[in-house]
């Protein structure tokens, strides 16, 4: 539901057509309530239209393009995840988990459970990585991106010491996790739930995993990759990236992820740049040795029995924390699939494109600092009003200029004007970090926003 538009500003890139989305909405809303909520539990209609993986994969057209798709292509994929895939709220159905009635919502940890989104999760899995730079390797999506640094985490743990599945964590010595003051806090998090403990002191402790980032989440500062994979080989340690795995898709872009293909493990959350549907997190592995089944697996005999009548390396379950998950595979499938590799392109461009347009423009407005000057999408700034400009050797000036932000958040909340957060950090009083990441953003808007700090702002 994508057209292309050319913008004063000479940008191309596509263009959310809003009464073109509400019709496929109106359209798929159709199927859902006729084919899943009324066929679907009609018990003289069938549980599924069983196919083998094979011919599954065959008769779906799941590959991802470089164009998008029209609508009338879009709405027959939508018909045929309908017709292929289980009914869960037939009368028949007797599957674990029945009670999930959601159309099509189902639990994704085998095949015969969810036979269209496990192989469009391996479709989505596989193009993820080539962009990366894998050829081969395996993956899994995650509920949020803490959940695939968790996964990466134990996955390192369990590759340098692999009796700590079976054995406990007295098996092993004391472990250490470096990354960077400004990485993700999910990483403090993991090293907590795994019993590895918040304290980084490395005297005595053996290192078994890096974290390093691209596009830090308050500045988007990316790490030098190759550096880093340089110490991570040197070592054997896992080298887990996190975090800007959108900047691939653009060419224009995607040096400043030079070296990504040289680590073990990637953390990307298509529901942050590329503003897929919340939850979508994808975690991706260089590894061919099915490690990832290996460290998680129970080898339950009531869901993933060896001897099926299908290929059960299409059984995913076992390779996940929680064995069942959400199919968020979907809501990126279905928008590459609608707007194309290219289109994705071109999202990503247009957003750094509006990114150096604000700080061009907020260059020349007086009473905006910038924090830091920006590598991605992030624009980190205070603004100083009129009452604090020039003032900036007196005693109370820090004082003062951390109460400006709080006090404009408050002001554009109330009004509904905008939304953005502030936060100190490091020693620097609130600042504003905003991201500019909008498909939608124009010319104009970032006009609105400035001029709408300075007046909410100005009198402070």
């Amino acid at each position: 539901c994508v057209t292309e538009f050319p913008n004063s500003d000479g940008q191309k890139g596509p263009l959310i057509d809003h009464a073109e989305g509400q019709r496929f909405l109106n359209d798929t809303f159709k199927v859902i309530m006729e084919e899943v909520l009324s066929k679907g539990a009609d018990v003289k209609e069938k549980v599924c239209e069983w196919r083998d993986p094979a011919e599954l994969r065959r008769l779906l057209d799941l590959e991802l393009l470089e164009d998008g798709q029209p609508h009338d292509h879009l709405l027959q994929q939508v018909k045929e995840m309908v017709k292929y895939s289980v009914k869960t709220n037939h009368p028949r159905f007797y599957n674990q988990l029945r009670f999930l009635t959601e159309a099509l919502n189902t639990s994704q940890y085998t095949y015969e459970v969810a036979p269209v989104f496990v192989l469009m999760e391996d479709v989505v899995l596989s193009k993820l990585r080539s962009l990366v730079g894998w050829s081969d390797g395996d993956g899994i999506f995650c509920p949020g991106g803490s959940v695939s640094n968790i996964y990466a985490m134990n996955l390192a743990r369990y590759r340098a010491f692999p009796q700590v599945k079976l054995k406990g964590l007295w098996s092993v010595p004391r472990l250490a996790v470096f990354t960077s003051e400004e990485g993700h806090y999910s990483i403090c998090k993991a090293a907590s739930m795994q019993g590895i403990g918040l304290e980084n002191v490395f005297l005595g402790a053996v290192p078994f995993l890096v974290s390093a980032t691209s596009g830090t989440t308050i500045h988007g500062a990316f790490d030098p990759l190759d550096l880093i994979a340089d110490i991570c080989e040197k070592y054997g340690l896992w080298m887990l990236l996190g975090g800007g795995g959108s900047v691939l898709f653009s060419k224009k872009h995607r040096h400043l992820m030079k070296g990504i293909e040289r680590a073990d493990s990637m953390t990307w959350n298509p529901h942050k740049m590329l503003l897929t549907g919340l939850q979508c997190s994808a975690f991706l592995l260089k590894d061919t040795t099915d490690l990832l089944k290996h460290c998680h697996c129970a080898n339950v005999t009531y869901l993933f029995q060896k001897d099926k009548f299908y290929d059960v390396s299409f059984d995913t379950g076992d390779k996940s924390i929680q064995c069942g998950h959400k199919v968020d595979c979907l809501k990126l499938w279905l928008m590459w699939k609608a707007v194309g590799t290219r289109g994705l392109e071109e999202r990503v461009d247009k957003a750094f494109f509006y990114t150096r347009y604000l700080v061009q423009e907020m260059k020349k407005k007086e009473g905006f600092q910038l924090v830091t000057e920006p590598q991605f999408m992030n624009v980190c700034f205070w603004f100083i009003p009129p009452s604090l400009r020039g003032k900036q050797n007196s005693d109370y000036y820090q004082e003062r200029l951390s109460k400006v932000a709080p006090a404009i958040k408050e002001r554009m909340v109330r009004q509904g004007s905008m939304m953005i957060g502030y936060q100190p950090q490091a020693g620097r009083v609130n600042f504003f970090p905003m991201i500019v990441h909008s498909p939608q953003i124009s010319e104009q808007d970032v006009h609105f926003l400035l001029n709408e700090i300075e007046r909410l702002g100005g009198d402070l």
